[in-house]
């Protein structure tokens, strides 16, 4: 896949896949935690600040989805979602990937997750990794559980009791795994 890579949505909009550039780091921090507050995907409790943002987003490859205008000359396009890809593992193992997402709250069901999960599965394979690992998938998010099936990630395994939500809930985490080769 050569980036960046444009898409027309189900709903019409044009988006632009890319690898997040250094002035747009600000904008996806921001979104991440607004995902982390509404306490239903990542297991952080409070907002990232820059210095932790950076350790943990983009210690790797990050890729945003922006909004394609018709003049991209004058202003900045918008980030419509995210996405990080590294190693899951160090070393020997280091041939796994991990990656994490978020879109837009208002944008969610467009397409847009759909859209990162089948570029980062191209864009993982062109790296190198030979198998993508999610480690934490709330029981709850059943949007993401349909998505990562539907791509051919399979339930590999469960961790009981893994998350507390803020609500005192506590739910399991399910661990999917899909090979690239």
């Amino acid at each position: 896949m050569k980036l960046p890579f444009n898409q027309v949505l189900k709903n019409g909009l044009v988006v632009e896949l890319d690898y997040m550039q250094p002035e747009e780091q600000e904008v996806v921090r921001s979104l991440l935690n607004v995902v982390i507050l509404e306490d239903k995907t990542y297991p952080q409790t409070k907002p990232l600040s820059e210095a932790e943002f950076a350790t943990y987003w983009l210690s790797q490859d990050a890729f945003v989805v922006r909004a394609c205008t018709q003049d991209t000359t004058d202003k900045p396009q918008e980030v419509l979602g995210a996405f990080y890809l590294k190693p899951n593992f160090p070393g020997r193992c280091s041939h796994i990937c991990n990656a994490g997402f978020i879109v837009q709250p208002v944008l969610r069901g467009q397409g847009i997750g759909r859209l990162m999960g089948e570029a980062m599965l191209e864009i993982a394979a062109n790296l190198g990794y030979e198998a993508v690992m999610f480690n934490l998938i709330f029981e709850t998010n059943i949007p993401s559980i349909r998505l990562w099936q539907s791509l051919g990630f399979d339930v590999i395994g469960n961790i009981p009791r893994a998350v507390k939500l803020a609500d005192e809930q506590v739910v399991e985490a399910l661990v999917l795994y899909r090979a690239l080769r």
